[in-house]
């Protein structure tokens, strides 16, 4: 096969971009806000993960999400467990899902219906029930989950709030419109 029949699916281009979003996205969880524990962390990794989806599509959210998660734990100190990197994932494909969404009008409802489904079904719903299998500190699964459901609910609501808000500004400053990678263009040539 030779190279001119070998698709790309990503430019050079995009993929710098997301390889800055990803650390970025790195520096935001581990050094900007320290985690308290191994099962609380209030920061704001989300918003280039899904800033990824949103500017590139599911694909390349996903893989910002995923490779920001990897990198991340070896920063860390608890190590990498595979159990727990499906809500960065989730808020790069979601981004990218909701992305001609949110190009059509960007509000803040808008905003917040797109991070919701991630929040939701990743970091509250998977996280919670992940972290009541891995540090079962409460005697019991269900005792375990009810309490990561609880404070993890509080703790996602907060930040639920500061993503929205800041990719909205974001957004209304035009920053990704100067930089030619918003809205997206449809691929009808």
């Amino acid at each position: 096969m030779n190279k001119s029949t070998v698709a790309r699916p990503f430019s050079t281009k995009t993929l710098a971009y997301c390889a800055l979003l990803a650390a970025l996205s790195v520096v935001l969880a581990r050094f900007v806000i320290p985690m308290p524990n191994v099962t609380t962390r209030f920061s704001i990794e989300a918003v280039p993960i899904f800033l990824a989806g949103m500017l590139f599509g599911p694909m390349a959210g996903g893989l910002v999400g995923f490779s920001a998660d990897l990198v991340g734990c070896l920063f860390s100190g608890f190590g990498y467990n595979p159990l727990f990197c499906l809500p960065p994932i989730l808020y790069g494909v979601f981004g990218g899902v909701f992305r001609r969404y949110l190009a059509g009008k960007t509000s803040l409802p808008r905003l917040g219906l797109s991070f919701l489904c991630p929040v939701v079904l990743g970091s509250v719903l998977w996280q919670s029930a992940a972290l009541s299998f891995v540090y079962n500190s409460k005697g019991s699964f269900t005792a375990s989950l009810i309490y990561f459901l609880s404070t993890r609910s509080i703790q996602f609501a907060v930040t639920l709030v500061l993503d929205v808000l800041i990719i909205y500004l974001l957004l209304r400053a035009r920053l990704f419109e100067r930089m030619g990678i918003w809205p997206p263009v449809s691929k009808e040539t």
